[in-house]
């Protein structure tokens, strides 16, 4: 049967009669009929994917074209007078994620279905997920992002597990999202929530009472963890998340047949970074309720489990109180007692210990030395962890490391975000990069050829245009579309150095004012969300949104800079942001970011990098170029030597350039202070002078000549379009496909199932 005979089916009359609403939920119940039919039956080994994140975008159109009928579908609704952007805009985001390491589990995920792997995703169902994000007085504030009655796709499953903890138990509800390959399998995302959870805890903004476990336990992603409370929340949430996972999984190999010492024969557990960490002693203690011996169950486990790091942030690596884990979990802390014992009569560095000198108890070293395989995800963060960072269990287990340079997914990144470009590349080298993204180092054979150039150059403008309609309908942000679109869109953090950028606008600024003015209008625009218990990044928020206030009430500048913001920046956002984008912003400092993916996305979609040779840069940088990537700054030897002999200074950058110091005074200077909040500027500028914990200083003069560079060689249009095409086509290998591949010939070991 044809789509749209299931879609007139479910509609249930004739479409002309039918609400928006009846048509929208008509689409979601033909795409899950669709499903069903292309499940195929499980394989013997299945791979579950446990993560605190999947930061997933809105799923109607996605699973449209993944299921093959976008196109029919699309016709369809024209034909009957509507536009399928109406009901794509009707859906709710799925709140469950904030930035790259839940992305990359969502591009994952679309992969293992698309390569035809039995593998399912574990998480939470948030309610609210992290936050919606809401400008006010130049300040972030945070509201709650409710999602689920609104999505349609989500599912309950007739499963129930109970969780206990120290005090009281809670009753978990097995919900699912179908995973839809791009012409290729459907798996499924497993979210857990409580029965007992009520919204109505949350009073004001996302004020919670943090103790109310039963009610509170899957409202949030994230709950702040400045005080003990939410520092328990957490791990109570890590626990429950690990506990039902952990039953899952073993349900569904006993099922299989699955005689519990041979466990890594039915599954293989891969944890995205170490939020589920306790589902190592948490395995290890069902297996031993079910009658494994301890030496057998850490056996089973060892060999099932498997950790991929995405941090070299100490404080990223989670470390949790001992204390906290008795008051939540105390079943599980024998167990990791045990564990930590044998590392101790094991090997007598304590630097090895899951359990240190202060009782906390270190996740990363509990999943290296307890899972089977340990790996990066670019190659500079693996060689970091490998001679630095993690050296000393390098040592102990060279065999264990090893790297999988991150990926994404193309559907959704090109396909269904950037038609037109879709429809260039396949005009020229055909269908086959949408299955096989190798293909498209073929577009390098039109380098030379200044009409596919020229139509490259045109469909960025139509893609700028587009977003400029689309940020003036949605947040009334008025865009020039002939300037250059620079883009910062990302977390917020220090390491991302969005101060960085910060200080080089005001740079221009002082430029234009003094009536050197720029080749061509610069247009910054910034997305991120901070943590809501990180002060100093809120404050570069702040920043951003007071110079953004500040040159828009200049007459004389505005014409020639403009500095933007977009509120609540999440997937759908950036499908927008992402094909308009000129020159994309990777500028961390070098050794800090694990690999980053929006790189990828702007590569893939024409934006030229400019950034530091940090994370997959590294990769991009050798696989475009030095002439088709602007690379600045200092490398990771030099940042990691300067971390280790404690020398730096910011202030003597500060004092011996005149030009930064005139930007970081700007902070606080009256018209700044006159526009924003005067302690949380000075907050800032104080952070950078006395701290600078990230290195910003000794870049800036390297950043200020290289985008300066980028902005003038951007005049020559048909040189900058080259540039643009070597960059597509070098996207090929940052397909979240060949990362997969990669994990299952490595790692997984899982076979294919046969398509139906």
């Amino acid at each position: 049967m044809r789509a749209t005979d299931l879609l007139k089916n479910f509609l249930e009359k004739d479409i002309s009669s039918c609400t928006n609403s009846e048509i929208y939920f008509a689409l979601v119940k033909t795409i899950k009929h669709l499903a069903k039919e292309k499940r195929t039956k499980e394989t013997k080994k299945k791979l579950y994917y446990v993560s605190a994140e999947f930061l997933l975008g809105r799923l109607l159109t996605n699973n449209l074209l993944n299921l093959g009928i976008y196109e029919e579908i699309e016709d369809f609704l024209s034909k009957n007078g509507y536009s399928l952007e109406k009901f794509e805009e009707m859906e709710a985001e799925p709140s469950l994620g904030n930035g790259g390491l839940g992305r990359l589990a969502a591009c994952f995920l679309d992969s293992i279905a698309t390569l035809n792997l039995c593998g399912d995703g574990i998480g939470l169902c948030y309610h609210f997920g992290l936050f919606k994000q809401v400008f006010k007085d130049s300040k972030q504030t945070e509201e709650i992002n409710p999602w689920l009655d609104a999505s349609g796709f989500l599912e309950g499953e007739n499963k129930s597990y109970t969780v206990s903890f120290k005090d009281f138990s809670v009753s978990a509800r097995l919900l699912n999202l179908d995973v839809i390959g791009y012409m290729g399998g459907v798996n499924s995302l497993r979210l857990f929530d409580i029965e007992t959870i009520d919204e109505g805890l949350v009073k004001k903004g996302i004020d919670f009472d943090k103790e109310d476990i039963k009610r509170n336990l899957t409202l949030f992603l994230y709950p702040d963890d400045s005080d003990d409370k939410g520092r328990l929340l957490r791990v109570y949430q890590q626990y429950f998340m690990v506990s039902c996972a952990a039953q899952l999984i073993l349900d569904e190999c006993i099922e299989k047949g699955c005689k519990l010492y041979d466990l890594s024969d039915y599954a293989v557990i891969q944890i995205n970074d170490t939020h589920p960490s306790m589902i190592i002693p948490e395995l290890i203690r069902l297996l031993m309720e079910k009658g494994l011996s301890l030496d057998d169950a850490i056996s089973a486990v060892s060999k099932t489990v498997a950790y991929t790091n995405h941090t070299i942030l100490a404080e990223a690596l989670e470390k949790w109180d001992i204390s906290f884990l008795k008051e939540v979990a105390p079943q599980i802390v024998p167990i990791i007692e045990i564990l930590d014992g044998r590392v101790r009569r094991k090997f007598p560095d304590e630097t090895v210990y899951i359990i240190d000198k202060d009782d906390r108890v270190h996740m990363a070293n509990m999943d290296i030395h307890y899972c089977f395989s340990v790996n990066g995800v670019a190659a500079l963060h693996t060689s970091i962890l490998k001679e630095n960072e993690l050296s000393s269990f390098y040592k102990i287990y060279p065999d264990k490391f090893n790297n999988k340079t991150n990926g994404i997914t193309f559907r959704r990144w090109l396909l269904n975000s950037n038609k037109p470009l879709t429809d260039l590349i396949k005009d020229k080298i055909g269908n086959g990069f949408k299955k096989d993204p190798a293909e498209l180092k073929k577009l390098k054979d039109y380098a030379k050829d200044e009409k596919f150039l020229n139509r490259l150059l045109e469909i960025k403008r139509e893609s700028k245009k587009r977003l400029c309609d689309y940020l003036y309908r949605t947040q009334k942000i008025a865009l020039n579309e002939n300037s250059v679109f620079d883009m910062q869109i990302k977390r917020l953090h220090e390491y991302k150095r969005q101060q960085l950028n910060a200080l080089y606008l005001i740079d221009k600024y002082f430029e234009i004012k003094e009536g050197k003015l720029p080749l061509r209008p610069i247009t910054a625009i910034f997305g991120a969300k901070a943590a809501p218990a990180y002060t100093i990044a809120k404050d570069i928020i702040h920043l951003i949104l007071c110079l953004g206030k500040l040159i828009e009430a200049d007459k004389a500048v505005s014409p020639h800079l403009k500095i933007v913001m977009v509120e609540n920046y999440n997937v759908t956002i950036a499908e927008k942001l992402i094909p308009a984008c000129d020159i994309s912003e990777q500028i961390s400092l070098a050794s800090k970011e694990a690999s980053g993916t929006g790189n990828m996305k702007l590569m893939l979609n024409g934006a030229i990098t400019l950034g530091t040779m940090d994370g997959a840069n590294v990769e991009i940088h050798k696989i475009v170029g030095d002439d088709n990537i602007y690379i600045f700054g200092e490398d990771s030897k030099t940042v990691l030597l300067r971390y280790k002999q404690k020398n730096y200074k910011s202030e003597d950058y500060y004092l011996k350039n005149p030009a930064l110091k005139r930007c970081v005074d700007f902070i606080t200077d009256e018209k700044m202070k006159e526009i924003g909040d005067e302690k949380s500027l000075t907050r800032l500028k104080t952070e950078l002078l006395k701290k600078d914990y990230f290195m910003t200083f000794p870049d800036f003069e390297s950043y200020k000549e290289t985008k300066d560079n980028a902005l003038s060689d951007y005049e020559d249009r048909i040189s900058w379009a080259e540039k643009m095409l070597y960059n597509i086509s070098g996207a090929s290998y940052f397909s979240s496909d060949r990362t997969i591949k990669e994990y299952n010939e490595d790692i997984w070991h899982l076979e294919e199932r046969n398509k139906k």
